[in-house]
């Protein structure tokens, strides 16, 4: 996988700012709206997204330094570490300073005989994890997943509620039986029109150079539809607007939403008549 200090251009000593301003260029420039029907471009969008949400967040950079690309599985591999032992409890040879990674011995569940192809054993044999993706959407209204797991008398299926306002790390814990429990860790994939920071959303919005200057609406697309939203008179390049409530639910609390941020991207016309371009170059002479 690519180094995600090298898919943003930035270094590795960069600030928060630098990382943010190169996120937004290169967001901008491979933006699917922007890019219709180029897989490429979309699965650039893909990376950048995923390389932003590791690097944005002094806590996620740390991780981030720190494990490469399994990043999101930090706490885990401390946890074991702190035990000593990749399989929790008592030392085994492995842990301390090294951490752990699933890569020391391919997939764990193939180690038990195989819980099939997502369940694997973690910190004991009554406990399974497992990990599933979500879109946004997905994770704002909740969502259903079966999941499969192999044992020695044959194939049990679990159907897990996935509740609504769940991130990338969340982890949902059912007990099949009495004696074992499941926890499912979700993957929130990168949106193609949404950001998301903990329950807040941020998006851009094009707006008309004259709507900008003089006032006017816009529409803008919510999580749930499309809402209209006004423009400001005398709105610059790069003004947030705050929709609130218009965020993601809050875990637990899924009437508590966060809110929407909407960044104006007024848009200059590239193709003057004789008449606007006399009108305008009237108005650069009043200014």
């Amino acid at each position: 996988m690519a180094d995600y200090y090298d898919v943003l251009g930035v270094s590795r000593d960069a600030d928060e700012k630098t990382i943010r301003q190169s996120y937004r260029k290169l967001a901008r420039q491979f933006h699917p709206d922007l890019n219709p029907g180029n897989d490429e471009a979309a699965g650039k969008f893909k990376e950048i997204n995923e390389a932003y949400e590791a690097l944005s967040h002094s806590e996620t950079r740390e991780k981030y330094d720190k494990y490469g690309d399994q990043w999101k599985y930090a706490d885990q591999f401390e946890e074991r570490a702190a035990t000593g032992s990749p399989f929790g409890g008592h030392s085994s040879g492995y842990g301390g300073s090294r951490g752990f990674s699933f890569d020391m011995f391919g997939d764990v569940g193939d180690l038990f005989g195989g819980f099939g192809s997502a369940g694997r054993y973690s910190a004991g044999p009554s406990r399974l994890t497992t990990q599933v993706d979500l879109s946004l959407e997905e994770a704002y209204h909740g969502a259903l997943r079966t999941i499969a797991l192999t044992e020695p008398t044959g194939t049990r299926r679990f159907e897990v509620k996935i509740p609504p306002g769940v991130d990338t790390g969340s982890v949902v814990t059912v007990r099949p039986s009495s004696d074992r429990e499941l926890q499912v860790e979700t993957t929130v994939l990168p949106h193609a029109r949404f950001i998301r920071r903990g329950p807040d959303l941020y998006t851009d919005v094009n707006v008309s150079m004259f709507d900008a200057l003089l006032g006017g609406e816009a529409e803008v697309n919510t999580i749930t539809g499309r809402v209209s939203l006004k423009v400001p008179e005398g709105s610059q390049n790069g003004q947030r607007i705050r929709l609130s409530g218009r965020g993601m639910p809050v875990l637990k609390t899924p009437d508590k939403k966060g809110d929407l941020f909407v960044t104006l991207r007024p848009q200059l016309p590239k193709d003057l008549s004789g008449e606007q371009r006399e009108l305008v170059e009237k108005l650069k002479a009043v200014s």
